[in-house]
């Protein structure tokens, strides 16, 4: 059954369940995770949350480096040790990796070393993901935010490279829409998408812009996609957007 949510701060998580969303997408950097007493302070929060925390983003800090010749391997095997172990206990079933920054080829460095390192961290996530609960879905960004997977296809790819059940893809209309990404490669990639994010038109609130959400969802029912989907854009007036937005949605997508 297809669930709609949004990625929004834990603090906004009893509004949304106001408006009638059925769970909350929030940041895995807002947990941290490397600083003890602090994430002792903030988990509570998320444990005891009034809407169910189901999905995490924003999975690396900005500082952490996962590929080039700052990935210090055994800094990110702490934090994805700790983060699965976090994600559990709240009981999250998706971890998404967009983290551009992180992930992003440094100028000179070689493409297929960058690569591998890529594949090594997602070996560790998978390690770290299995018997949690939590399956991590790949996001591909546009060219403005990263070199490294810019499309559905490429993190199909390196999904299958590793190939566990544990890292699967997602998809992003917004990005799709930077790239020119074909709609289609929605069901030519069906078995590997496990999570969804959509926006409009100027990354703004679904139903506001011109973006072919109605052909976007005839792929996914195409594909038989029936997860989560969440909106990842600006609000710029909560009380308006959240309901209408959530009303277009169900419209389109169920």
């Amino acid at each position: 059954m297809v669930a709609f949510g949004w990625c929004r701060g834990i603090e906004d998580a009893e509004l949304l369940g106001e408006y009638g969303f059925e769970y909350i997408e929030c940041g895995l950097q807002q947990l941290q995770l490397e600083n003890e007493a602090l994430f002792r302070e903030t988990l509570p929060a998320y444990l005891n949350s009034p809407l169910p925390v189901r999905a995490f983003n924003l999975f690396f800090p900005g500082d952490m480096r996962i590929v080039g010749a700052e990935l210090d391997p055994d800094r990110v095997r702490r934090y994805i040790h700790r983060g699965a172990e976090a994600m559990s206990r709240i009981g999250a079933s998706i971890a998404v990796l967009g983290s551009g920054r992180s992930r992003h080829i440094p100028e000179g460095y070689e493409q297929a070393r960058a690569e591998d390192q890529m594949l090594h961290v997602l070996s560790w996530i998978a390690e770290e993901f299995t018997g949690t609960g939590v399956t991590l879905a790949i996001e591909p960004l546009n060219k403005k935010e990263t070199n490294l997977i810019n499309s559905v296809a490429e993190a199909v790819s390196f999904a299958k490279q590793i190939n566990q059940p544990s890292i699967r893809v997602l998809a992003d209309l917004y990005h799709m829409d930077e790239e020119s990404e074909p709609l289609d490669t929605i069901t030519q990639n069906k078995d590997w998408l496990a999570h969804i994010h959509i926006a409009d038109t100027g990354r703004l609130s679904p139903g506001t812009g011109q973006y072919p959400h109605a052909a976007f969802a005839q792929q996914l029912k195409e594909a038989g996609y029936n997860g989560m989907i969440s909106a990842e854009c600006t609000v710029h007036k909560p009380e308006e957007e959240l309901p209408a937005s959530l009303a277009f949605m169900k419209r389109t997508f169920l």
